[in-house]
């Protein structure tokens, strides 16, 4: 062999040496990390050892997962991986693909029939045990649905609207099912959706509160009831998060203030704290700024209204309905908001000393067969 390419080859082994040797010099230097901005979400801290969780192997897997997730660096090592997909032509991550327009859209994997028996199973035991209860349920379909024009050719998505139709076969006619899909659809050309989130935009959420009032026998507020204030043009989302797709725009996040506001409490229950706002403004100033409407997850919250004389509203959901509840005020004396992922008291009790009225299931379509809790909902 040349002597030319013996040195070469020596001095990339070298280099790579070299390398390895920095970076595990840095990661061991580096203080662990507790939350990851750009993922929105809690990293691996360091397995304790036992001689038990060694034999089983979790102590493996779970320093596997504590490396992988403290390794130094590791958000710009996420947007390389992703650059370099872009370039060769991938257009999926995590479950995530980089559609047209610069929209980042979720896959939507269809649960089994048994999963969809569950779910309708909960919903008609609730139900049974809360007969005088009116029950209205929405599932509202995402971006997967409404923008497949825009996904990329080669993606299969599971098909939404037809397993809303499946649930709203399984359930009993006397359960209102809401049907948004058409409304949303219709509006599509707006932007109902964010390009690198999850959620509907409040424009999303204000098309489906109309559709709502139709088959709820209510009248909505008007758009020009509203002034549109621009809360945040800097906000990168979920799917931006999961994806570590980068290099695209932000999105904007608005919020519809009544021009004749009215005064209302909201009560978060178990904090036992108070505050005259549905907004929680200071979350604008962090990653997740969509946790500016109602302050993000709760397990339970309640809305004091300025209507006395009306009726009191349930509302169990996911944080979809986080920017679609401010647009219930004026219709409610009281709404009472649980999300089944943190409450951890029994529901049906609930209703029945509380003297509601109407209960509102409000869904992504994602979550909603996702979401285990949404099985225990009678208990």
């Amino acid at each position: 062999m040349d002597e030319p390419i013996k040195t070469h080859r020596k001095l990339l082994a070298l280099s790579l040496l070299l390398f390895i040797g920095v970076v595990s010099t840095f990661n061991l230097m580096a203080s662990d990390r507790e939350f990851s901005e750009a993922e929105n979400r809690m990293l691996e801290q360091l397995p304790a050892f036992s001689l038990k969780t060694l034999m089983s192997g979790t102590f493996t897997s779970d320093f596997e997962k504590y490396m992988s997730d403290q390794f130094i660096y590791r958000d710009i090592w996420i947007g390389v991986k992703t650059d370099t997909d872009r370039i060769t032509g991938k257009k999926e991550s995590n479950g995530i693909y980089l559609g047209q327009d610069g929209y980042l859209i979720q896959n939507f994997i269809p649960p089994t029939e048994e999963e969809l028996q569950e779910k309708a199973d909960a919903i008609q035991a609730f139900d049974q045990a809360t007969p005088g209860l009116n029950k209205f349920v929405m599932l509202v379909p995402t971006a997967a649905a409404l923008y497949k024009d825009k996904l990329p050719r080669y993606a299969i998505v599971g098909d939404e609207e037809a397993y809303l139709g499946k649930v709203r076969r399984l359930l009993p006619s006397h359960i209102h099912f809401l049907d948004v899909f058409p409304a949303l659809y219709a509006g599509r050309e707006l932007p109902i959706f964010y390009k690198t989130d999850h959620h509907w935009t409040t424009e999303g959420a204000y098309i489906a509160y109309v559709e709502l009032c139709r088959q709820m026998g209510l009248t909505p507020q008007r758009k020009e009831d509203y002034s549109i204030r621009q809360a945040s043009a800097n906000f990168y989302g979920s799917l931006y998060s999961k994806s570590g797709f980068r290099h695209l725009p932000p999105d904007s996040i608005d919020l519809y203030l009544p021009k004749d506001p009215e005064n209302y409490t909201v009560t978060y229950v178990d904090e036992q704290r108070s505050t005259d706002t549905l907004y929680a403004m200071e979350q604008l100033q962090k990653k997740d700024k969509y946790a500016v409407f109602l302050n993000g997850n709760h397990a339970l919250v309640h809305i004091q209204t300025a209507h006395p004389d009306g009726k009191k509203l349930l509302v169990v959901k996911d944080s979809y309905a986080n920017s679609f509840i401010p647009f219930l005020l004026p219709h409610f004396s009281e709404i009472d908001v649980v999300d089944l992922r943190y409450y951890d008291g029994e529901l049906t009790t609930f209703v029945n000393e509380h003297d509601i009225d109407d209960m509102l299931l409000l869904y992504n379509v994602n979550t909603f067969f996702e979401d285990p809790s949404i099985n225990d909902l009678s208990e």
